[in-house]
């Protein structure tokens, strides 16, 4: 049987498979179903809603005294994305008006007390937030903007702060009662609305929820046994004295509604992310300019490929240009095996990164299914080792290296080591600050144990093949003289250049990326980012050789380090980005934070060097150089 025949057989046997399943859900999204405690019927669950969310454990807050922890994937912890229940509890279809969750005292005679209660007024001057979640849905709070829209936000202040010049910060221009100068308003009550749908005229029983709002209020309790929920707000003045008694409350309500589905729950959330049409024209924008550079590019250098070649081919012609060079062009590089493990490395990068955001757009990585993104992408990584070592021996040895075992270990050691030491220093931070986003030791022995039992010995089996490759040219014994050159053909000048044009493809995604980092907003325009990501890679690819062109036509062929750094300078550019991000978006404070920030940033840019230094044009050489004349390949 033929292999086309095989390969068709196998896709009709996937389809009647899939028309077979009567409903089919990505894997983490299947939804669940609850019900009244007296209606219990098919598999709906009969349990109370815990609301769920990530805090950081120095603030004093209601603590539940169950301490449950949820399981948690690979991604999830190494985000930071600790989830605990909460004292916070409900039951479906059961309204609640202001409960009581907890009364936290405060004695300014007592250190603790006043080291928790200063904690908590500084996390309200930084606008620190609550994100809570109940059944994998985030609580939003939503309220109106300008142009009369309505943005909701996937999580609430924990309360604001009314300057000593009496200017309101952040959260605090809600209300018109937060006007007393250097005071500090606490959200201690949130009015909770949670929609479902009932589920009546479907094939499944019980109700799904669709929607989980709230809305913070500052509320000064009258008594701590008996709350209304009507008052005052409750104020910390700046310069707080005396003792303090603050009450967590809650109300919750449930509504129905059969308009919107299970499946489009998130739409509410996604729509109203601010200025979304600005975002859209703006990629839309991008993707046209970068497609009608790239097309240029292209075009130029198909062209004057073509004619030069045409011409050199002529039997009377002078060799002149990069023709002269023909013998030297494969010359080894110095730090050969350095290269060679940066080129390795970036195959990896590569092959990961396209694969993740494939399956993202396919919405198996969806924002609902918490972690999957960053368990892929590590899962792919360690599975990449083959790839990595394949490249990276089949290039040393075309430098005629020597030293094959220490090639292998430096690319899979080398740049995951240099990775996995500054997560592990930012980790340190975090541990001593107290912060649940530190990564249990137990976790970084599991990324250890893939890295070295499952990545490392791959490697080996990719550099075994990739030893066994020979190199399609020879070089002469004697190097050519270079000549002198001019600015422009000059490393330096043409390696800042080659960095703009790939940067100028991704500076408005960046603008997205880092905002859903550092700024708590959801990224899910994945269709997108697939497409700018395949054009950044023809980019620099093309980029990489039209600039490598000129340098040959120089006469210079010192072409392999150039070639790396031209488009890998792009990493430069996004570091320098970073930076104005930094100072311009962000309100940072501490030294502990602005380590994390440029920490982490740093894991980024190098992954992003070697990803983009990748595309040296190798390819190229190999089309153009075999179509000269025999007698010129010796």
């Amino acid at each position: 049987m033929k292999p086309l025949d095989l390969w068709f057989r196998f896709i009709c046997s996937l389809s009647v498979i899939f028309l077979s399943v009567s409903g089919f859900y990505l894997p983490g999204l299947a939804p669940v179903s609850f019900c009244e405690e007296d209606k219990k019927t098919g598999d709906c669950q009969v349990k109370s809603l815990f609301s769920v969310y990530y805090f950081v454990v120095r603030f004093d807050f209601c603590q539940d005294e169950e301490e449950k922890r949820p399981s948690e994937n690979l991604g999830q912890v190494l985000f930071g994305e600790r989830i605990e229940t909460s004292p916070y509890r409900f039951t479906f279809k059961k309204d609640e008006a202001c409960q009581k969750v907890c009364t936290k005292s405060y004695d300014t005679a007592k250190l603790e007390d006043k080291a928790n209660l200063d904690f908590l007024k500084r996390g309200m001057q930084l606008n620190y937030q609550h994100h809570w979640i109940v059944d994998n849905m985030p609580v939003t709070w939503c309220y109106d903007v300008e142009d009369n829209q309505k943005y909701c936000n996937p999580g609430f202040p924990i309360g604001c702060l009314v300057t000593a010049e009496g200017r309101p910060k952040d959260a605090c221009v809600i209300n018109s009662e937060f006007n007393k100068k250097n005071t500090f308003y606490v959200f201690n009550h949130v009015d909770i609305t949670i929609t479902y749908h009932s589920g009546e005229h479907e094939n499944w029983n019980g109700a799904r929820l669709v929607s989980a709002r709230l809305e913070p209020k500052s509320v000064k309790h009258s008594s701590e046994n008996s709350q209304t929920c009507q008052g005052p707000p409750m104020e910390i003045p700046g310069e707080f004295s005396s003792n303090l008694n603050l009450t967590y409350s809650y109300s919750v309500t449930f509504e129905s509604t059969d308009l919107i589905k299970w499946a489009s729950r998130w739409d509410y959330i996604l729509v109203s992310m601010p200025h979304t049409n600005i975002q859209w024209f703006s990629i839309m924008n991008s993707l046209v300019i970068v497609l009608f550079l790239s097309g240029m590019v292209a075009m130029i250098m198909l062209r004057t490929l073509h004619k030069d070649i045409a011409r050199y081919n002529q039997v009377d012609q002078e060799e002149s240009g990069w023709k002269q060079v023909h013998g030297d062009v494969f010359r080894p590089p110095q730090k050969g095996m350095l290269l060679s493990v940066f080129l390795g490395q970036g195959t990896q990068i590569f092959i990961m990164t396209f694969i993740t955001l494939f399956l993202a757009c396919l919405g198996f990585l969806s924002p609902a299914n918490r972690g999957a993104l960053m368990t892929c992408a590590v899962v792919l990584w360690v599975l990449l080792g083959t790839p990595a070592g394949y490249v990276s021996a089949r290039l040393y040895k075309s430098f005629g290296g020597e030293k094959w075992k220490t090639s292998v270990f430096l690319t899979a050691l080398l740049c995951p080591g240099i990775v996995f030491a500054d997560f592990f220093l930012m980790n340190l931070i975090l541990w001593v600050e107290g912060s649940s986003a530190a990564i249990p030791f137990g976790t970084l022995v599991a990324v250890l144990g893939l890295w070295f039992g499952i990545s490392v010995p791959l490697t080996f089996v990719g550099a075994y093949f990739g030893f066994k490759k020979p190199h399609p040219v020879r070089t002469n014994q004697i190097p050519r003289q270079i000549p002198e050159q001019s600015f422009f053909t000059k490393p330096v000048p043409g390696i800042i250049m080659g960095g703009i044009l790939p940067f100028g493809c991704i500076f408005i995604q960046l603008f997205f990326i880092l905002n859903s980092i550092w700024s708590h907003q959801m990224y899910y325009m994945f269709g997108f980012l697939f497409l700018v990501f395949i054009i950044l890679v023809i980019t620099c690819s093309e980029a990489t050789i039209l600039l490598c062109y000129f340098h040959l036509c120089a006469e210079d062929y010192h072409w392999w380090w150039r070639s790396f750094l031209t488009s890998g300078f792009t990493a430069v550019y996004l570091f320098v980005y970073a930076i104005h991000y930094f100072f311009s978006k962000l309100q940072i404070q501490g030294a502990a934070s602005t380590i994390l920030y440029f920490g982490y940033t740093m894991i980024m840019v190098l992954i992003f060097f070697l990803f983009t230094g990748k595309w040296k044009p190798n390819s190229g050489m190999f089309m153009v150089f075999p179509q000269l004349p025999q007698k010129n390949m010796s």
